[in-house]
């Protein structure tokens, strides 16, 4: 492990430009879910006609219940449901037959249909990978599970394993299992081959589509912002594999799980439930854990934004038996070692801080030091504070504003709310007004012009701001599990018109 006293001040700095937050969910596509087919590349190529710089997504982990992107079963493995069903088409997996009546309806994204769907379609394309006598294919798969075993080996069988279980939680399995005994997990290994091999394709046919779209959007002066989710869920593979490293009982159930303390937005705080880590062991082996999922995540994506980066400089820690995070205590983590660490290892660091929240001295320290940007959000901006930070004349270089993010309202939803209190003449509508000079009338056209007029490297705009959409399109309400992730764009919402009003706007402001 590298770590140092002195922290010498590096800017991994980004060229100036603007971007779009869709996530590829929320995507057109004839199934349940937007997907890596060819909406995917068309907006690739919107992105371009609109004179656009990046792409910013949500996580692309493997998702469970619930169908958030932040609650991932890996670091590592991908979301094998978005896996294009075309694209398994034209690599001659699955027929045309595997993919007609469907039965999947336009609008909201369908993910009970879309997941029983894509599993049913996956095992047929193993079945037919399993005969095929392409040496290219069959060399280039061998050649990602060889690159891949630091991860892939284990989260194989731990979905085999799920699968023979009925998905039962790994605590839930026998001990020998549940503890990880050598001889437990080999004779796993032998009983599970059919389902690891499926396993390992699936993740291999889910990396190949990514780099394919992912080297197109490069082609075409598109950098892709991914999102790493600071935690993980407990029944997940990498609290399996790694019990030693998180803050589990005897049981391997977390002791403590992580949350944020009550503020204005929650009076009881939230309370997200997943393990904590156990950073004094993470330390005593130079954070390998989090070294190799920073480097692998640098190679997946352009750039990568750490979701709740306080959790980087402080964790708050709730007895696992509570039922709110009311009860929590701070207990500090060591960003400053690991982020020397990451930098010594890695290089220069392609991040983005999600500083937001309850933002310390501390916390401020630890992404300046390393020369990460910060956000800034224009909803937060008009409470009546001209030194608030998320102003845009008080923004730095150094920064990416946001309209809004997937988890807030949308600029409409937001303005709507507020104009709507008769009481608000003087409150955050009327400031809000004055300070964009503005009648309100195309808020979101405000708001978009305000971020890119800044001077922040970065600005990136919801796609859902674009369109002027309500709230009826907000991707998440936290706290909720009520149609969160299921907004869906149609195909129309890609207009010259917009497309072309973007792109006037980008250049105008040198983006």
């Amino acid at each position: 492990m590298f770590c140092c006293s002195q922290v010498h001040i590096i800017n991994m700095t980004f060229p100036r430009g603007s971007g779009i937050l869709l996530h590829i969910t929320s995507l057109p596509s004839p199934f349940g879910i937007g997907d890596f087919g060819d909406s995917a590349f068309r907006f690739i190529d919107y992105l371009e006609s609109a004179g656009q710089k990046y792409w910013q997504i949500l996580p692309l982990g493997q998702t469970g219940y619930g169908n958030s992107p932040y609650g991932c079963c890996s670091a590592f493995a991908g979301n094998v449901y978005l896996i294009s069903p075309e694209k398994l088409r034209e690599d001659g997996l699955v027929s045309d037959s595997d993919l007609t009546n469907n039965g999947f309806e336009t609008g909201r994204a369908d993910f009970g249909n879309d997941i029983a769907f894509k599993n049913d379609l996956l095992w047929k394309a193993f079945a037919q990978f399993k005969t095929t006598t392409d040496e290219t294919v069959i060399a280039e798969f061998h050649r990602f599970c060889d690159e891949n075993t630091f991860w892939l080996e284990d989260y194989s069988l731990f979905q085999a394993l799920k699968l023979k279980n009925n998905y039962a939680s790994w605590t839930e399995w026998e001990d020998g299992l549940k503890r990880r005994e050598p001889g437990a997990l080999a004779d796993a290994r032998k009983d599970l081959d059919d389902e690891t091999f499926a396993q390992k394709l699936y993740q291999f046919l889910f990396f190949k589509q990514w780099n394919a779209l992912k080297g197109y959007a490069n082609g075409k002066g598109v950098r892709i912002i991914g999102d790493i989710p600071i935690y993980l869920t407990s029944d997940s593979c990498d609290v399996w594999c790694n019990q030693d490293q998180f803050k589990l009982d005897d049981d391997g159930k977390p002791s403590v799980v992580a949350g944020v303390p009550p503020d204005a937005f929650s009076s009881t705080g939230q309370l997200w439930g997943s393990p904590v880590y156990d950073w004094e062991k993470m330390r005593s082996d130079g954070f390998r854990w989090w070294t190799e999922r920073i480097k692998f995540s640098l190679r997946m994506f352009d750039i990568a934004r750490i979701d709740h980066f306080i959790g980087l400089e402080r964790a708050w820690e709730v007895p696992a038996a509570d039922h709110t995070a009311e009860n929590g205590t701070w207990v500090p983590v060591p960003g400053t070692d690991l982020f020397s660490t990451l930098r010594y290892v890695l290089g220069d660091l392609a991040l983005i801080a999600e500083d937001l929240g309850e933002v310390t001295r501390e916390v401020e320290d630890l992404r300046d030091d390393f020369g990460l940007p910060g956000m800034r959000i224009l909803q937060f901006a008009f409470g009546g504070d001209p030194a608030n930070l998320h102003m845009p004349h008080n923004f730095i270089e150094n920064a990416v504003v946001y309209t809004g993010t997937h988890d807030s309202d949308t600029v409409v939803g937001w303005y709507k709310a507020r104009a709507r209190k008769r009481k608000n003449q003087s409150g955050e509508a009327d400031f809000c007004r004055r300070y964009l000079q503005t009648n309100g009338k195309e808020i979101h056209w405000d708001f978009v012009r305000a971020a890119l007029a800044s001077v922040a490297d970065i600005a990136i705009l919801p796609m859902q701001d674009l369109l002027g959409l309500d709230n009826s399109a907000r991707m998440n309400l936290p706290g909720s599990m009520d149609e969160n992730w299921t907004w869906r764009a149609r195909e129309s919402d890609f207009s010259e018109d917009i497309a072309g009003r973007l792109g006037d706007l980008t250049r105008l402001f040198n983006r």
